[in-house]
């Protein structure tokens, strides 16, 4: 069972767009903004892993983004 099945509504959007937003930034250029799905998004988040997942949710709370 993946981790991301544990993760809040909130948590599992702000994941999303943060992962489109850096891993993503350039693929528009070569590609359409459609071209990213939730399950390319959601199998970069799969293999970062966890602890990563959960810094990087913390790290955007911290700061102040809203999830």
């Amino acid at each position: 069972m993946s981790f991301i099945n544990n993760l809040k509504p909130e948590e599992h959007r702000y994941l999303r767009r943060v992962v489109k937003e850096i891993h993503f930034q350039y693929f528009d250029e070569k590609h359409t903004a459609s071209f990213v799905t939730n399950k390319m998004l959601d199998n970069v988040i799969e293999n970062i892993g966890p602890e990563v997942a959960e810094m990087m949710i913390r790290t955007g709370v911290d700061k102040g983004d809203r999830l």
